[in-house]
């Protein structure tokens, strides 16, 4: 089977891995029309509260004050210097008019290269309705027909310009149509552009351009505009004009100062960007007091992971007491950087307004759970339900609290401790079958024989110090513990929550198995904190092995240099699933079938503005695939079953789910080894098939697919969530792969033997470490 060429791009260049699409707005502002600026940002942000992209300015006059009032109203604001040097040969006009240094501007636009999708917007413009269906367009540039002058050509008010138009192809045709002066019409980038177009455009409704000059006669705008243009000379900020009195009001309600402009926003209901809250939040709550201002930054830091700056901006306010809702973000806080006596506090205090107990009780329950006291987690957790009997996380800690673990059979002595994260019953399948693998790695022993089970995610103290100093050594694997969120803590910042101190003081040998680095493409870690305890864990560590190149490299440069040798390849165990398996037997025959499966965790990161278009082609990619063989949803989590529902919902499509959540590893491993293909957005849900020798296409939302796949030489074997032929590229490569069945497993087999000898050379040394 051949082989892709691999990306250019760096192997750890998250964007490039995932195909995410990088979008961003642009405008060219000077000094004269910096008021209208200031206003368009205002009316994006609160006409569209939920969106936060790039904002490229491009400017040459801007003194570092009128920098400054930019900044203060968008987070993102990109910089760029307009280059008209290279236009000298086709200016016209005097130099200092608006129109002409503004052509500059959209020639420049077309040279950014550090996009996928850019919408310009001009500074005479403001929002006023929801820009989503400008965002969710991937192909062709659109612009809205202008008014007056005929139907083939475009108004360069408004213009969402995609990837192959920002290229150096399209911007020579635009320099030679300057130059050429081959143009009318008296802008230079309206004339250039239609001329070099020639009406090849897509039209988009005039509600996205609504030009003043349609109010004439003082005529209300309509409700449906989304973007009313403040076109000819008088502009609102200079006295407007009359005869367009109703549409300047429009204007006014967006000249506001920034105080009045961020309480505005704060005030918005619905969705807002955690970006934005914590922006406008951040000097709101500085100059107010305000509790519910400060309730809401502190709620966008803990959903970018910025527990701390919770915790600051919470503190930083006075909070009474019956104020239950900031008590319980601010123990919510509190618990995520490990000062867990405070959080208690905080969150008794919440428990005692019905509409925020049940949470707080379960967030009691988990910190008892954390602390080892299942007694007190199961009381938490029952208060909880008695509060709300539907209420999922604490009906989740109360049988977590009552479980009973295995009883140990062996001798201390005989056995080695795992530091791993055991899944719920109903939780991730993949996660469920992690544990076991790793073990399976070192032996096929994987009971509590050989092995003492220590979760990740509770606190490793001094009794937990003392029960692992007693085994002949500890393993510390188990899936992608390198991810801040996904039950933070302040010891280590990463899955395994402990102490520096108490790490220093494990006597045995350390090895790191398979762990990958998790981090979503638009996540962050808080790198102090995880650099510290990253570096004390590989200089502690005997053996520290990764699950894929891409986590090697993005671990490496966190580390000084004369670290970088420690760190080693160490496949995951469920890529080699039948070498580990006793008695493994390849099946005889396969089912005539395609799992497919999708996921849905932090869905904004995995998807972006593209959801919908995901799902359409999937819908297409369902339909066609079910001439090769039946298509079946394959549900790793409770979560994963919302493609069955969505593509029955606004496709038309039934699939029929299966509840791996349900299953037992056994289960699992003997379903992919019976399927012919498994289409898979979760990581493991590409891994394990891979293991179990079925071939597999990974739905690319997260690095680590990428990952995986260019370490066993089989890129083409991915196809991005955000790919422009997501259908026909799923479709071609699953016939590919179905069409010599047996010759595609037995090139899964060969990709697998590579992954072997790795496992096999770092089992001698584990052997030498470990004992055994």
């Amino acid at each position: 089977m051949t082989t892709t060429t691999l990306p250019a791009a760096p192997v750890t260049d998250a964007a490039a891995l995932t195909g995410k699409r990088r979008i961003a707005f642009a405008s060219y502002v000077d000094e004269n029309y910096l008021p209208g600026f200031l206003v368009l940002l205002r009316s994006l942000a609160l006409s569209n509260p939920a969106v936060c992209e790039d904002f490229v300015v491009l400017y040459d006059d801007l003194r570092p004050a009128s920098i400054a009032r930019i900044r203060a109203l968008h987070p993102r604001i990109v910089l760029r210097r307009v280059n008209d040097t290279h236009y000298d040969a086709y200016q016209k006009g005097d130099q200092d008019n608006y129109l002409v240094r503004k052509a500059y501007f959209i020639l420049d636009v077309f040279r950014l290269r550090e996009y996928d999708t850019v919408i310009t917007l001009d500074t005479d413009m403001v929002v006023l309705g929801d820009l989503g269906e400008l965002l969710k367009l991937r192909e062709g540039l659109a612009a809205v027909p202008q008014f007056f002058y005929g139907q083939h050509k475009l108004n360069s008010g408004l213009l969402v310009i995609q990837r192959e138009y920002l290229s150096d192809e399209f911007c020579a045709r635009l320099d030679a149509t300057g130059r050429s002066g081959d143009y009318e019409l008296d802008k230079h980038d309206q004339g250039i552009l239609n001329a070099v177009l020639s009406g090849d455009f897509i039209r988009l409704d005039p509600r996205y351009n609504f030009v003043k000059r349609r109010l004439s006669g003082d005529l209300p705008v309509p409700e449906d505009t989304a973007i009313l243009h403040f076109t000819g000379r008088h502009k609102p900020w200079q006295g407007g004009e009359s005869g367009y009195s109703q549409a300047e009001e429009k204007w006014r309600e967006y000249e506001l100062s920034d105080a009045e402009f961020q309480a505005a926003y704060l005030s918005r209901s619905g969705g807002l960007h955690h970006d934005l809250v914590v922006h406008y939040g951040t000097p709101h709550v500085a100059r107010t007091g305000d509790v519910e201002a400060a309730r809401k930054v502190a709620a966008a830091h803990i959903a970018s992971g910025d527990y701390q700056d919770a915790v600051d901006i919470l503190r930083s306010v006075h909070i009474p007491l019956d104020e239950a809702w900031p008590h319980e973000v601010l123990g919510h806080a509190l618990m995520s950087v490990s000062r867990y006596a405070e959080a208690k506090a905080q969150l008794l205090l919440a428990t005692a307004a019905p509409n925020r107990a049940a949470t707080a009780y379960a967030r009691l329950a988990q910190m008892s759970w954390v602390h080892g006291d299942n007694a007190s987690a199961l009381k938490y957790a029952t208060a909880g339900m008695s509060v709300d009997i539907t209420h999922r996380s604490s009906r989740l800690w109360a049988q977590r609290a009552a479980s009973v673990p295995a009883q140990e059979l062996g001798a201390p002595e005989d056995q080695l401790a795992h530091v791993a994260f055991y899944m719920d019953r109903q939780g991730n399948a993949g996660d469920k079958l992690l544990p076991e693998s790793v073990r399976s790695a070192f032996g096929p022993d994987t009971t509590t024989r050989r092995w003492h089970s220590v979760h990740a995610h509770r606190l490793f103290d001094e009794a937990a110090l003392e029960r692992v100093n007693a085994r002949r050594g500890l393993v510390i694997g188990g899936g992608g513990l390198f991810i801040p969120d996904t039950m933070p803590n302040g010891n280590s910042a990463w899955q395994w929550n402990v102490p520096d101190e108490l790490m220093r003081r494990i006597d045995v040998p350390i090895a790191v198995y398979a762990v990958g680095f998790n981090a979503f493409d638009g996540q962050s870690y808080r790198a102090g904190r995880f650099r510290e305890s990253l570096r004390l864990l590989v200089e502690k560590s005997a053996f520290f092995g990764l699950r894929n190149h891409g986590s090697i490299e993005k671990v490496r440069a966190m580390l000084p240099e004369h670290l970088h040798g420690k760190v080693r390849f160490q496949p995951c165990p469920t890529t080699v699933t039948r070498q580990l398996v006793p008695g493994w037997q390849d099946p005889a025959s396969r089912e005539d079938t395609i799992l497919l499966n999708a996921a849905y965790d932090r869905a904004g990161l995995r998807f972006g503005h593209d959801y919908g278009y995901f799902l359409a082609q999937m819908a297409r990619a369902v339909r066609d695939l079910g001439e090769l063989a039946e298509v079946k949803c394959v549900a790793h989590s409770l979560d994963d079953e919302k493609i069955a529902f969505d593509l029955r919902r606004e496709h038309g499509i039934s699939l029929p789910v299966i509840p791996m959540y349900d299953f037992g590893n056994d289960e699992i491993r003997d379903l992919y080894a019976r399927t012919k293909l498994v289409i898979g957005m979760r990581g493991h849900a590409g891994m394990i098939p891979f293991g179990c020798g079925t071939p597999i296409i990974s739905l690319i939302s997260h690095p680590k697919m990428a990952y995986f796949l260019r370490d066993i030489e089989r890129p083409e074997w991915g196809v991005s969530v955000h790919d422009r032929h997501l259908a026909a590229r799923l479709v071609e490569r699953s016939t590919d792969l179905l069409r010599d069945h047996r010759a595609t497993v037995a090139d899964v087999h060969g990709r697998q033997q590579e992954l072997w000898k790795v496992t096999e050379a770092n089992a001698a040394d584990l052997k030498a470490i470990l004992g055994g």
